[in-house]
């Protein structure tokens, strides 16, 4: 395909946010506006919606903004439907800086229209169920990593009757010892608010990596049944197959393995300037917990792989920097853990 106007006669954008959603349908000869709704974001606002849409040409695209966000309630009614799924427009790309729902309405579809190559928006179901338990996971571990940091700030400055029991433990005994603390009565003021705050969130910590373990388990239990055959990539562990299983959703929606790794920031881009020629630089676009993924792989490559240590000391002695070398494993782990999320679908 393309251009979208080559398949369908209608493009129907939609604006979307929390309460309300703006559509416009789009002659995708002309890019006219043919008309315009606005919806509530309700079960009966959607049944309008699709109403509305109803007495137009059957062969039509959606072209939905946020469908993983404020417009994930109409693309689900949307299964047997194109839809093509856009981001928040820039500032600049509105015209003559004006904004209204509407008018981003008429750029979503016009937009759809424009491109030679459209995202369709991710898959629920186990995806989905990932996506929930990676968010709660990474709630939970910035929360008992923050607490921890705060054990030991407040460890600093307090009393020395407080300090004395835990010197010289790490911070895994030193939340366990708080955790269990009682509090002296006969302490003064200060001393009893610090073992008490303490005690407070070295209980949070245990809490919360308790917690963090629960979410791990459910994590590794849907990619084990899901898509086992991506553990088998070396370096790359349950919470990591997660992102990288959520990133990609599932077959053709990623068009090509570079595609894959622009979405994760791992493609060059090219960084020359007079006489330089072959130089490139890091990507800091694209999905970047997808990148961290990927990051963590090589890491655990260049500890562990001996192919990798070798590759790494080559690289080294042509006068590619560290970042560089991260930079080029990145693309060659995105290459092949693309592969092997197509090949069982091939």
């Amino acid at each position: 395909m393309t251009s979208l106007a080559d398949v369908v006669e209608i493009v129907i954008g939609v604006d979307t946010h929390v309460g309300t959603h703006s559509a416009a349908i789009i002659h995708a000869g002309t890019g006219a506006v043919i008309d315009e709704i606005t919806v509530s974001t309700t079960e009966e606002g959607y049944q309008e919606l699709l109403d509305f849409t109803e007495p137009h040409p059957a062969l039509r695209a959606w072209a939905i903004e946020g469908t993983g966000s404020h417009g994930a309630g109409l693309t689900r009614l949307l299964d047997d439907e194109l839809v093509i799924e856009l981001d928040r427009p820039a500032r600049m790309k509105r015209r003559n800086g004006a904004k209204s729902d509407p008018l981003d309405a008429v750029r979503a579809g016009r937009e759809a229209l424009s491109r030679t190559l459209n995202g369709t928006p991710r898959g629920n179901g186990d995806r989905q169920a990932l996506s929930v338990l990676l968010a709660a996971r990474r709630s939970a571990v910035d929360a008992y990593t923050t607490a921890q940091r705060q054990i030991h700030g407040l460890i600093i400055a307090a009393p020395t009757v407080l300090r004395d029991k835990l010197r010289g433990h790490n911070t895994a005994q030193m939340v366990t010892i708080a955790a269990g603390w009682r509090i002296n009565t006969v302490w003064d003021t200060e001393t009893r608010t610090t073992a008490t705050i303490l005690k407070t969130l070295a209980r949070r910590v245990r809490d919360l990596k308790a917690e963090a373990a629960v979410h791990e388990k459910a994590i590794k239990t849907i990619v084990n049944s899901w898509r086992p055959d991506v553990l088998d990539i070396h370096g790359v562990g349950p919470i990591v197959a997660a992102v990288v299983l959520c990133a990609w959703s599932h077959p053709g929606r990623i068009h090509s393995e570079a595609a894959f790794a622009m979405l994760a920031g791992a493609a060059p881009i090219p960084a020359t300037s007079g006489q330089v020629t072959t130089r490139y630089r890091l990507n800091r676009y694209g999905d970047r917990q997808l990148n961290r993924a990927l990051h963590t792989v090589v890491l655990t490559r260049q500890r562990y792989d001996d192919q990798t240590k070798t590759y790494t000391e080559r690289r080294t002695t042509e006068g590619k920097t560290p970042r560089e070398i991260r930079r080029c494993l990145k693309r060659f782990i995105a290459r092949q853990i693309f592969r092997q999320l197509e090949h069982q679908h091939a």
